[in-house]
Parts: C-alpha cells; structure tokens; sequence
C-alpha cells in the first residue's frame, strides 16, 4: 500500500519545514508528500526550494491563487496529484509524531476512513519548536494541552477503533481515506469556500456512500501549533450546503475532484525534465512532474 501525505499550507513556512521535519522522521516514511498551498506568498515556494535537499521522499508542490480561503479546491488539487493509494490530509501546522503514518495504514482498512487526533501547543511552546526547528516533542512536554492524544498505546488504540456513523468531531486536519473512495466521492466540495464545515459535508456524503468512519486514538497524534481561533458563524453560508446534503442523501458533490483529475489513466509516465515556471513542481532530486 502507497501512502501519500496531503499537507495543507497557507502563509506558515516556517510551520511548514516543522511538519516536513516530522515527516522525515517516520518509522515508515510516506511513498510522497504532496503540499497544496492556498495561495501563499514567495516565501512559502522558497522554503521549499531549500527544503526539499534534506527530505527523504519526493515533494510535489501545488499552490494556486488565492481567493479567500479555497481549502476544498486545495485539497482536491492534492488528491488529484496523489500516486498513492491512500492518502493522508494533514494541516500544514500538524506536526506529526514519529508512527504518525504507520499508525494510520495499520488503521484504514475497506470501507473505513480514519479520523485523526490531535494535541494543541500553547503559543510560547509553538515559538520554541519553530525557533529552533525541530519537531522533537513528548507528551508531557509542558505548554500541551489534550496531552493524551500524543500518547502511543496501539494496544490500546484498537479500542478506541471501532467503526461508526457519528459524525461529531470530524476535522480533515488529520484525515485519511482510500483514494478510490474520494474519487467516488467526487472530493471535497468546491461550493463551499470560506472557512469551515467542508470536513463535515465530506463525511456525511461518505456515510451516504456506506463508508464506516473509524477513530485513531492513542496512536496517529499531531502536535496542533498555536494560531488565533477561528469562529463558526451561524450565518456562514456552508451550513446551508452541509444541511441540504443530510437533507437529500447526495454521494457525489457537483464541484469537486473530477475537476482536477488528469483524463489520461493513473499509472502513466509523465515527462520531467528542469524545472519550468509554473505553479507546479516536483522537488524529487530537482525534476519538474507536470499536473494538471
């Protein structure tokens, strides 16, 4: 089984390199990771220029402008470029713990997608790994808060990894499903842009579809760095989306990944060569991979 990583960024380099360093020290590294930008700056593109030297796996790097937050296209243009079989979101503030991706292949099984944990840093802990760069952290680390979800019991886990349709508590920060399923998904929705709930709609279409969702607790943690809190306004115009879903029984969203999908088969080469300007790159020993 190919495991591909799915790392959502915007405007954070500097969290960025802390969650590559994370997923450099897997016990089982990721057969790709692929970041998909939100429409950041230059610097996010320069990080991995330099980045990508000292990074165990190949990167491919996605950005798009941007528009607002445009989280479900971003997100859909990573599953698209995806060569793994089952893929892995993580938010590009996740720092992930060393069996982050082991864990999460011991966990997804057919009919299953897996729902991550996560700890939070306070934001003097936050300052003190970015300043120095290393994604070394233990549970009882100070400056933690929800310290048990970075504890490591697999044992343990299995209890906590019994599938189920309840939908509370879905966060695609620490996500992962089998590619094929997304696609018969259609992905993320795309009419929903703006920040929240597109996590949400995509689990209860996969209820839809007879997917089971099961819980990764006690193994397959991620450190949360400290940003300012996002509110979920009662007005925000995704609720509307999220209930005519529960209201209708919809599998397939009408904007979503199809979109991005390349029309010839999975699986054929495609050409590299120096890299070219464009917003697509492949930061595997210095090669260009053109994606749609």
């Amino acid at each position: 089984m190919r495991t591909s990583v799915l790392v959502l960024t915007y405007e954070r380099p500097d969290a960025l390199a802390l969650v590559l360093s994370g997923l450099a020290r897997q016990t089982q590294l990721p057969f790709e990771v692929v970041v998909s930008d939100d429409g950041s700056g230059p610097a996010t593109r320069a990080a991995m220029e330099r980045l990508r030297r000292a990074l165990p796996f190949p990167v491919v790097y996605l950005d798009q402008p941007h528009r607002g937050a445009r989280m479900a296209r971003a997100r859909n243009r990573a599953v698209a470029a995806a060569s793994g079989d089952h893929v892995v979101f993580l938010d590009g503030d996740m720092v992930p713990m060393e069996t982050f991706v082991a864990d999460h292949r011991a966990a997804l099984r057919p009919g299953l997608f897996v729902q991550g944990s996560r700890a939070l840093a306070s934001p003097a802990l936050s300052r003190a790994l970015l300043g120095r760069a290393c994604p070394d952290v233990r549970w009882f680390a100070g400056g933690i808060s929800r310290r048990q979800n970075l504890l490591h019991l697999p044992a343990l886990a299995v209890l906590w990894g019994r599938p189920h349709r309840r939908r509370a508590g879905a966060k695609s920060c620490n996500h992962a499903f089998w590619r094929r399923d997304l696609v018969r998904l259609n992905g993320f929705n795309e009419a929903m842009e703006g920040w929240g709930l597109e996590d949400a709609e995509l689990v209860q279409r996969a209820f839809h579809l007879g997917l089971r969702r099961r819980d990764l607790r006690l193994a397959g943690g991620a450190l949360h760095l400290w940003h300012p809190p996002h509110t979920l306004a009662d007005d925000n115009p995704n609720w509307a989306i999220l209930r005519e879903v529960e209201r209708s029984g919809t599998i397939r969203c009408a904007r979503g990944l199809d979109g991005h999908l390349r029309a010839e088969p999975r699986g054929r080469a495609t050409s590299f060569g120096p890299r070219q300007p464009t917003s697509t790159g492949d930061f595997s020993g210095g090669a260009s991979k053109h994606l749609p």
